[in-house]
């Protein structure tokens, strides 16, 4: 099932159940969707986005979420830091496992020597091969420093 019919298959179930919370957050992500559709047409593609860009947006949409909820927490208002990291849950249920530690390492080696890399000025190509991999299963924050670490030595 792609990513657009489970959203909406979750969404006539919130409806359904009438979960208030769980209903807005899936409509953002519908959001968020047709936005990016919008901008894609307007850019001269007939067709939506695939499921690789839908999955990056689902991540920005944890990332920023995260990041509010810190400042909301630094900002003494713990009940809209709830409210974030609720909405962090639902958001990550569409969002496949993300891989571990020891996983992130093998495919950072992987990588690596797909493309050859021997010094820190190929970055950009391992991240380019990681990130076309592994969107959505990694923090790709913490897989750059893993990728400078590995070229680095």
């Amino acid at each position: 099932m792609d990513m657009r019919t489970r959203i909406s298959t979750a969404l006539k179930r919130a409806m359904k159940e009438k979960a208030t919370d769980r209903l807005s957050t899936l409509r953002l992500i519908n959001a968020a969707f047709k936005d990016k559709d919008i901008d894609v047409r307007a850019a001269g593609a007939e067709d939506g986005v695939d499921d690789a860009a839908l999955l990056a947006i689902l991540s920005r949409m944890v990332k920023q979420r995260q990041e509010s909820a810190r400042a909301y927490e630094e900002g003494g208002r713990l009940d809209l830091a709830e409210r974030e990291r609720s909405e962090v849950k639902i958001i990550e249920e569409f969002l496949p496992q993300q891989l571990s530690e020891e996983k992130s390492a093998a495919a950072v080696d992987a990588a690596v020597a797909e493309v050859g890399a021997d010094s820190i000025r190929d970055m950009g190509k391992v991240m380019a091969v990681l990130k076309a991999k592994y969107t959505g299963q990694m923090d790709f924050g913490s897989v750059g420093l893993m990728v400078k670490d590995r070229l680095s030595s």
